[in-house]
């Protein structure tokens, strides 16, 4: 687990009082100013993490996995975060605090071996207004068109700017995911520039496409990626424990849109349904949560800032009792020293949120195999 982990947890389960905003009060931002980037060529300091990771074996060695930006990287990655911000505000300010410096470093800076990293500030519906929405109690001045509309702004700054006729991919999760969905619809689908889309990585969305085909939904032109190496397609996928699949009233992996399905490709599997998840689990535990920290291998201390437990867990796109979603498998050795739990639940008055699934885990749980398509798809570029 993750201070992000953690933020969201707090943030879906502590009341904030919600100050109002003024929508007339908001400008639209420079994005020719470093100021409104969390990440970009030249403002970079955010995205240089520590990625590293100690890979946990079934036999209990153990060994490090160093790692390193790639120093002049042909494609470019635009990232878009999650619903992450405890702004006590219907929109978030554009001022970063912990939790938007935390989740590039789970989500988008291990990218940085494959591509250059664009990462804008946005101002997202925070936390604390998600939360009033979900009691059923949403606060006035909710700005969905806001949030979207920072986002465009800024993809259209970086085309003009920085992009100089590069391949690009689209990098989102949660929120961002939607966010970028839509700008795909309208800023990129069937237009010149969706040549220079090397792929769209949109986890944590229902992203639709019609029933046995791969392409016509949500977006007219840009299909669901069915090979590795494929380029100018769609990754999308929602993930729950295979022995706690969505719910009737699952928020993900569920449509009521006529003659759709909710997408899944498997990163650990491009074009086929099962593979073993090459995850990146965060070391460090989730001090704020209900979930209990993670012991990933008895008598083993991690100091790396994630840690890989290969062979443990496997990923498998599944189509069952109505929902679509990609499921993972923990495969238990009695003897092995290493944990049979997996983390990523959210928990709610010690009772296990069902209809989040393994949100909290879309990117984590899939970034061995997310960098490895990435990694075949930007040799056509």
């Amino acid at each position: 687990m993750t201070v992000k982990f953690a933020l969201i947890a707090a943030g879906l389960l502590i009341a904030a009082p919600i100050l109002a905003q003024d929508k007339t009060a908001a400008p639209a931002n420079d994005y020719n100013n470093p100021a409104t980037w969390l990440c970009r060529p030249g403002h970079e300091a955010i995205c240089t993490t520590d990625q590293r990771a100690t890979i946990v074996r079934a036999d209990g060695s153990t060994s490090t996995r160093n790692w390193k930006a790639a120093a002049n990287p042909k494609i470019d990655c635009f990232y878009v975060y999650p619903t992450v911000s405890l702004d006590r505000l219907p929109n978030s300010d554009m001022i970063p605090g912990p939790e938007e410096t935390a989740v590039v470093n789970q989500q988008l800076n291990r990218f940085a071996s494959q591509c250059r990293l664009y990462a804008p500030l946005y101002r997202q519906v925070t936390i604390p207004a998600l939360r009033s929405a979900l009691i059923g109690a949403p606060m006035a001045g909710i700005d969905r068109e806001l949030a979207y509309a920072d986002v465009r702004d800024a993809w259209r700054s970086y085309l003009a700017h920085d992009n100089q006729g590069r391949g690009v991919i689209l990098i989102g999760h949660s929120q961002g995911s939607g966010v970028l969905k839509r700008l795909l619809a309208e800023e990129i689908d069937g237009k010149p520039v969706q040549k220079q889309l090397v792929s769209a990585i949109l986890p944590g969305t229902n992203f639709l496409v019609p029933a046995g085909k791969v392409v016509g939904g949500d977006l007219k032109s840009i299909p669901l990626c069915t090979a590795n190496g494929q380029t100018g397609c769609v990754i999308s996928y929602v993930t729950f424990r295979d022995a706690a699949p969505p719910p009737a009233n699952s928020r993900f992996g569920r449509t009521q849109v006529p003659g759709m399905k909710v997408a899944c490709v498997n990163p650990a599997a491009i074009g086929g349904s099962s593979g073993l998840a090459d995850a990146y689990f965060p070391a460090q535990p989730n001090t704020l949560s209900e979930q209990a920290p993670t012991t990933w291998a008895r008598g083993k201390q991690i100091t790396t800032p994630f840690v890989q437990v290969p062979g443990l867990v496997s990923a498998q796109c599944v189509d069952r009792n109505g929902a679509q979603y990609l499921a993972l498998t923990v495969h238990p050795d009695p003897a092995d020293p290493r944990t049979d739990l997996m983390p990523g639940d959210i928990v709610q008055g010690g009772k296990v949120a069902l209809d989040w699934g393994l949100h909290l885990i879309d990117v984590n749980a899939s970034m061995g195999g997310l960098i490895s398509a990435v990694a075949a798809q930007r040799s056509k570029f």
